[in-house]
């Protein structure tokens, strides 16, 4: 691994993607001043529609589309590696998306991508939330190298499933845009998060949603970054904004070293 400075990004994005896509610009514009090599989006950045529904209106075809190239010019504009978080994409499904994460290369050209595979459902306190209906899951774990680093990716409710992060190994980076609503993400994200760094002895970058929806959908935020120890690096509570922090390959070595645990495996 290499030394990087990774930023991620939170946002609170609204039922206007044209509002959505000058926020994400202006963010990462924001990240790639403060010296950001990598820099990571939330989900569902481009849209938070008043409807789950709201979302199949503006699924892309895979290579084109507003998003899509709003996120590759970004990354060229920006000389940043653009983990964008996620956009709808066209699904062969009916009445369905792809919850897709794409990465994008300093010169825009779009290098990896991931469908986001477990789907959040959630009733309780008031709240319903199911995925499955408006969201088709993906068949394929990531394995990423990105600029010779070994890197994991999921997206939001994947955080809950370990297995699906071993079967990535190895890796340095853990990635996780997410839009955590406030119920779970007050008991759990923190949590869940440093849970996956210290197991996986890794940097995790989370980029979360960031507080009060048009729909009156309430999401956690907190969005941070966690070295291999657990300890967190940095942290955005609430609102629109970037948080930034120096992975460092010494202190993810030194880690590795002292409790080799990865190496004491025997499942």
């Amino acid at each position: 691994m290499q030394s990087i400075n990774a930023a991620v990004i939170q946002m609170v994005s609204s039922t206007r993607p044209e509002e959505n896509l000058a926020a994400m610009r202006r963010w990462v514009r924001e990240a790639a001043a403060g010296g950001a090599d990598w820099v990571l989006l939330p989900e569902y950045w481009p849209i938070m529609g008043a409807k789950d529904t709201d979302k199949l209106a503006f699924a892309e075809p895979l290579g084109a589309g507003i998003f899509q190239t709003a996120m590759s010019e970004a990354a060229r504009e920006c000389g940043v590696v653009l983990f964008g978080g996620t956009v709808p994409l066209q699904s062969p499904e009916a009445g369905k998306v792809l919850n897709t994460m794409l990465v994008y290369g300093r010169d825009g050209e779009a290098v990896a991508m991931y469908d986001k595979m477990h789907l959040f459902g959630y009733s309780g306190l008031g709240e319903r939330y199911a995925e499955a209906d408006t969201i088709a899951p993906g068949a394929a774990v990531p394995r990423w190298a990105v600029e010779g680093t070994g890197v994991a990716a999921g997206v939001c409710y994947d955080v809950r499933f370990p297995e699906f992060f071993r079967a990535q190994v190895p890796f340095d980076v853990l990635l996780l845009p997410a839009a955590f609503t406030y119920t779970t993400g007050k008991a759990h994200w923190e949590l869940l998060l440093r849970a996956r760094a210290v197991e996986n002895q890794c940097y995790v970058l989370a980029a979360a949603q960031g507080g009060e929806h048009e729909s009156g959908r309430r999401t956690f935020g907190h969005s941070m970054i966690i070295d291999p120890w657990g300890e967190v690096l940095a942290v955005l509570p609430e609102g629109e904004g970037v948080v930034a922090a120096k992975l460092d390959p010494a202190r993810l070595s030194s880690v590795r070293t002292r409790l080799p645990a990865l190496g004491h495996r025997l499942l």
